[in-house]
């Protein structure tokens, strides 16, 4: 059974850092490309990030430009997401989701995922 478990997400002060991890189990996703969602009470679930099968490209939101950072180990079957400079409106349930296609790149659409984890809660104070 395939398991996608977000961990890393909290309460932390503004301009804090959190570093969330989404490990897979139950098969290997190396060959495709994953991402974070994160959705606020009362709006739609929005993209925040992705990256490629192997690392080489990336995508961020405006939102998070310059201050969160993802990546991953395909050795250990798990996307990071590197949230510094956080702000109140970052404040969400973060997911994570991988790609339905093999060999394939980043991607801001929800469509093109057919894997997600559960959530994890990132709370930022102000």
């Amino acid at each position: 059974q395939v398991q996608l478990v977000e961990s890393g997400g909290g309460l932390v002060q503004a301009g804090g850092s959190l570093r969330l991890s989404c490990a897979a189990s139950g098969r290997t996703f190396s060959s495709r490309g994953m991402g974070w969602f994160r959705q606020a009470p009362g709006k739609e679930r929005e993209s925040v990030a992705s990256i490629s099968w192997n690392g080489g490209s990336t995508y961020y939101a405006d939102s998070v430009k310059g201050r969160f950072a993802i990546s991953r180990d395909n050795a250990k079957n798990t996307v990071y997401l590197q949230m510094d400079s956080l702000k109140p409106e970052d404040t969400a349930v973060y997911y994570c989701a991988v790609r339905n296609t093999p060999w394939s790149g980043e991607s801001s659409s929800e469509t093109d995922f057919g894997w997600w984890g559960q959530g994890t809660q990132v709370t930022v104070s102000s």
